[in-house]
């Protein structure tokens, strides 16, 4: 008998309300093979500012996760869907992600048990901000979260992560412009919810490495896989 393998399929996504003249939004639900059996836990994976769902580190952590065993779901922003620079005002991003959410149980007999939300950047800043509006999350893998404008460290604000909750796993490049390090573990000792900072040496905004760093970028995208599948699995162990 032939095992079945994790596969992929593209969809649509409606959005609540048109926006940029769209009313739906391109998404990729990643399915792990044997689902909905085991422990049914789920991924949402936000994009940043800059990028879209294809960007390098969302693509390849949302195909890793699943393959992993993980329900696994990448979207774009409405701004990334009809090619904007600009992103949407936060409650346009907040409720396209509820609308990614809500996708996940659209068949009841396969929803998922639990829910966990990857963002890089702005995608990390929107999660946040939806985890304390009503949401259950068991998690939330913030990867470069935008904590001031590049090169401002004194200027760092995160008021909403004071609010979260749920438990926090913060990853940062040594080289990401727009979350120093030190103002980020600052800020984390004044966080009430459990938080864990695991820094990835010589990334940056977008986890990208230099030739001269001596790393590969499937290296570094392998560090982040492990980090992140063994949090999952610490926070539901707990």
């Amino acid at each position: 008998m032939v095992e079945p393998s994790a596969r992929f399929e593209e969809i649509k996504i409606p959005l609540p309300d048109p926006v940029h003249g769209l009313e739906e939004v391109s998404a990729v639900l990643g399915i792990p093979r044997w689902w909905p059996t085991g422990a049914r836990v789920s991924v949402v994976l936000c994009h940043g500012a800059g990028g879209s769902q294809d960007e390098p580190i969302i693509e390849s952590l949302h195909r890793e996760l699943t393959e992993q065993r993980y329900l696994s779901l990448r979207f774009n922003f409405p701004f990334a869907e009809a090619g904007k620079r600009r992103p949407d005002d936060g409650l346009v991003l907040r409720r396209t992600l509820r609308a990614a959410i809500g996708m996940l149980a659209r068949d009841p007999t396969a929803a998922p048990a639990h829910l966990f939300l990857v963002g890089r950047g702005l995608g990390a800043e929107v999660a946040a901000e939806l985890s304390v509006s009503r949401l259950r999350a068991d998690g939330l893998a913030l990867l470069g979260y935008p904590l001031h404008a590049a090169g401002k460290s004194e200027d760092a604000e995160a008021d909403q992560l004071y609010r979260v909750v749920a438990p926090m796993l913060f990853m940062a490049g040594t080289r990401d412009r727009y979350c120093d390090l030190d103002a980020l573990r600052r800020t984390l000792s004044r966080v009430g919810a459990p938080t864990h900072l695991h820094t990835v040496e010589e990334a940056d905004h977008l986890f990208k490495v230099l030739k001269k760093s001596g790393r590969t970028q499937e290296e570094v995208n392998a560090e982040m896989l492990g980090v992140i599948d063994g949090w999952i699995e610490q926070v539901l162990g707990d």
